[in-house]
């Protein structure tokens, strides 16, 4: 059956002004897509209020309720119908859009909200009395006088009830709630100096979220509030970050590479204390740990970006949750950069999580139900005589002339060598981050005694990044040696080209060298040497996919990297090997004098430290 073309029909269509409440509706579906969507929108204009103290109270996921109360500047009565008006705003006058320093600006988000809810807001500036206004489904009411002691109350009720259709793409209410903590927490992040609140108020009244203002200076507050968001574990594994470039800032916490997640939930970024989630920022992260974590594993970190507001645009997103930087590769160079040069200053130190796993792993799993031991149970207070007899038969040792030297036990004994204590040189070495080796266990693993405690380390795992290292300084040094094709491959990239040329410098530094070949067309002159026979056009729309998902490309690279990593795999210590001690002294000194140390090239561990402190309480010796 032939289909009629939905663009032609028998009458002209007819263009209508639409009226301020469709408009309202219409700019409600761009501005809030879910409740977490107008709890931002509302905890920003408190913090925009300057508000120290924002209490954010929840039923039903937003559904129901939603309430902000905040101890900013207040509004006046005349100041509340204007504020539920479209396009009007105290934060800015119009003359620079570029020149933004709040959180809102567009003057839509009240508007939006009354338009498919039922909204009263409240509000008490110092001087004057406290005034309320209602607005429900667009239709605004009187300002009428209230009760407040200061600042703001904004009270949303039956979210998307004047837009029924909407309610059936929203989620359950638990899953809202998460959302609404992701967006409270992402701001506490951002705002150390502000206490937040947020509380489920859908039965009974249950706060699940509270922090605290922040005291004292810039990172002292916020590695404080980020171990109360992110957790202690986090606080304890994450380095500072403070490092600036051509007008940007950024600082903020980066955890080690060991502690790795196998998402990207724990990556928080913010620009001029924005929230935001932009492609580009994320792949420069993605890039900054590119060496020392595999594909599955994500780095954890908390990053903010200052710079002056003409830098960036914010008014690129509904939301407000990208942003396009004037110079985007000065803030991804930034990060990148910043964020290596953290981790190499690092040294050798792995995360605190890899000796908590380990001491967890000693533990005896717990049971459902308490251990009963048989002197504990009614009845059994004396053994009968038969029992004590034949206990003392089973403890009773073999009758036997000596230990037989062919026993299968003896056979099949794992191999330990125990290196004969040198005390100057153990006492010398006992005080070096990794200590002093004593032992080595299955031809693999190397025992050390620190002065509190001990270290084992994987002798094969550690030299294998100890040799991925030095192949890398070495390529540094002296560059990528190339190959030339004896016959230029010619690929045809369309639109996408221009591109692709328009970084021919960066890949030159990596050995891949590209021209112009007519219109839409690359030709590759030049291939890293390192990589052998190479599918140039396949390597290319590679790096062109990860241009498009990411905003910039690290194929070529990680491809070179990943064969210095084989070679230094092949290179390295064998298990299996043994090792004298001096030998497995100068592994673990070179380790302590090379960077990034700590893990192995695919981000585990190398090294297991444990205190002796968490040895003596296994043992119930404290």
């Amino acid at each position: 059956m032939p289909l009629g073309d939905p663009n032609i029909s028998d009458t002209r269509p007819v263009i209508r002004q639409l009226d301020d409440a469709a408009i309202n509706r219409i700019a409600a579906g761009e501005v809030v897509e879910r409740p977490a969507s107008a709890v931002k929108e509302l905890v920003e204009n408190a913090i925009d209020a300057g508000a120290r103290r924002v209490t954010i109270e929840v039923a039903h996921g937003g559904k129901s309720l939603i309430r902000v109360t905040d101890d900013g500047c207040g509004m006046g009565p005349g100041d509340l119908p204007l504020a539920l008006s479209r396009h009007a705003t105290s934060k800015i006058d119009g003359s620079d859009l570029l020149n933004i320093r709040s959180f809102g600006f567009r003057g839509e988000a009240l508007p939006s909200l009354g338009a498919v809810g039922r909204l009263t807001l409240t509000s008490r500036s110092q001087g004057d009395s406290a005034h309320e206004l209602r607005v429900s489904g667009g239709e605004m009411g009187r300002v009428k006088p209230a009760a407040l002691s200061r600042g703001t109350v904004v009270e949303l009720r039956d979210l998307f009830y004047a837009t029924p259709a909407r309610l059936k793409f929203l989620r359950s209410d638990r899953a809202e709630m998460q959302a609404i903590s992701d967006v409270v927490k992402r701001l506490a992040m951002a705002e150390p100096a502000i206490g937040f609140t947020l509380k489920d108020v859908t039965e009974a009244e249950r706060v699940t979220f509270r922090v605290d203002a922040e005291q004292g200076e810039l990172f002292a507050a916020l590695q404080s509030r980020l171990a109360a968001i992110l957790g202690r574990e986090f606080a304890e594994n994450a380095l500072a970050i403070d490092a600036d470039r051509e007008g940007l800032r950024l600082t903020g916490y980066a955890a080690l590479p060991t502690y790795s997640r196998g998402s990207a939930v724990a990556q928080y970024l913010f620009v001029n204390g924005r929230p935001v989630r932009d492609k580009l920022l994320v792949g420069a992260l993605r890039a900054a740990y590119m060496d020392f974590l595999s594909r599955d594993r994500h780095p954890a970190a908390a990053l903010f970006i200052d710079c002056p507001p003409e830098r960036v645009d914010v008014n690129v997103h509904p939301a407000k949750s990208e942003v396009r930087f004037r110079e985007p590769g000065v803030a991804r160079g930034l990060i990148v950069s910043a964020l290596r040069h953290a981790l190499a200053e690092a040294g050798h130190r792995a995360s605190t999580t890899v000796a908590g796993a380990t001491l967890g792993a000693f533990r005896p799993e717990p049971t459902d139900q308490p251990r009963i031991y048989q002197m504990d149970r009614r009845g059994w207070d004396r053994p009968s005589p038969s029992a004590v007899a034949a206990a003392r038969d089973w403890q009773a040792p073999a009758e036997q002339d000596g230990f037989a030297e062919d026993a299968p036990l003896w056979e099949a004994s794992p191999s330990a060598r125990v290196e004969p204590p040198q005390p100057d040189t153990v006492a010398h070495l006992q005080d070096k981050p990794l200590g002093a080796a004593r032992a080595q266990l299955h031809e693999n693993y190397i025992l050390a005694q620190t002065r509190d405690g001990m270290v084992l380390v994987d002798q094969h795992a550690a030299h294998e990044r100890l040799v991925y290292e030095r192949l890398k300084r070495q390529m540094a040094e002296h560059g990528i040696a190339r190959q030339a094709l004896l016959i230029p491959e010619i690929v045809n990239l369309g639109g996408d080209a221009d591109r692709l040329l328009d970084r021919a410098g960066e890949l030159e530094k990596l050995g891949l060298i590209i021209e112009a070949f007519g219109p839409g067309t690359v030709a590759v002159r030049e291939t890293p040497a390192i990589l052998g026979e190479v599918n140039a056009e396949a390597l290319l729309r590679d790096i062109l996919d990860e241009l498009d998902d990411l905003g910039d490309s690290t194929m070529l690279q990680s491809r070179i990297e990943a064969i210095l990593s084989r070679v230094a795999c092949h290179g390295s210590v064998r298990s299996g090997r043994r090792m004298s001690a001096d030998e497995m002294n100068a592994l673990l000194r070179e380790m302590e004098a090379t960077p990034h140390s700590g893990q192995c090239n695919h981000g585990r561990p190398t090294y297991v430290e444990l205190k002796l402190a968490d040895i003596e309480r296994l043992f119930g010796r404290t």
